[in-house]
């Protein structure tokens, strides 16, 4: 994966790597009268029809944060109820992921999962290792901090200490996502303006996109509105517009020979 603070990537209409938060399940079921269970259970509804969304309009890569490391703070009912949500759901979709060419992975610190709940991320992530269609992430037990940390550290253990300083070129292999583009859109549903440590190094050059949108409510027709919006903005990369638009001229002109 080149990095965007070293390399500037390629801008397409459409982006290659979308990365969401998917906030307003609890707010969605309380506004109809119903348990915050029926919320998170409306809520893979809507991500089933997201990862439908993303194929038909030709993004690469999906990113969700499913749980964060800091969820573990929920009351523990709910934690236990989204736990055997999470069973479920990888239960239920991993064939079709398969069926539709679809990669799924998961991020995060899995081990402090039931063995179930592990023994299912790692089946699903091995029947479909070799698709080639969009690749699926699903970010759980996952917090930014604790990706960096990680990286670092598996690179001091297994390549020690030189007295030279790291670069990042030696340290993205280790992080999470380190082997797939960076996103060049994040979403956050449910009104909130914050990135929550979801992605901290992957999100340095990303366009942010917010919406008051709940994200059990959040369909084809409101992916196209942050897609309008992404298109809308000049992704400079550190450049100024002239550049930018230099840039464009010298692409069209050699794309049209």
């Amino acid at each position: 994966m080149a990095s965007s603070t070293q390399e500037i990537p390629s801008v397409d209409g459409v982006p290659r790597h979308v990365a969401i938060i998917m906030d307003g399940n609890g707010r969605w079921a309380k506004r109809r009268f119903l348990p915050r269970i029926a919320g998170h259970r409306k809520g893979v509804e809507a991500v089933r029809n997201i990862v439908r969304a993303c194929t038909d309009r030709g993004v690469k890569a999906l990113t969700l944060f499913a749980f964060s490391s800091e969820n573990w703070r929920r009351p523990a009912d709910e934690v236990s109820m989204l736990m055997q949500l999470f069973v479920s759901a990888l239960q239920q979709e991993v064939d079709r992921l398969h069926q539709n060419g679809i990669r799924f992975r998961a991020i995060g610190d899995i081990s402090r999962f039931d063995q179930k709940l592990i023994d299912l991320i790692e089946a699903g992530q091995q029947l479909t290792a070799c698709n080639t269609g969009l690749t699926l992430t699903v970010a759980a037990n996952y917090g930014g901090r604790w990706d960096i940390l990680q990286a670092v550290d598996r690179l001091r253990r297994e390549h020690g200490s030189s007295g030279a300083p790291w670069t990042e070129a030696q340290l993205t292999p280790y992080l999470s996502m380190g082997d797939i583009p960076e996103p060049d859109l994040f979403i956050r549903t449910g009104g909130e303006q914050r990135i929550s440590n979801f992605l901290l190094w992957q999100l340095a050059y990303t366009e942010l996109y917010f919406t008051e949108t709940l994200w059990p409510d959040f369909d084809g027709q409101a992916l196209d509105l942050a897609f309008d919006s992404y298109r809308q903005r000049e992704r400079r990369f550190g450049r100024t517009s002239e550049q930018v638009a230099g840039a464009a001229e010298a692409h069209g002109r050699k794309a049209n020979g």
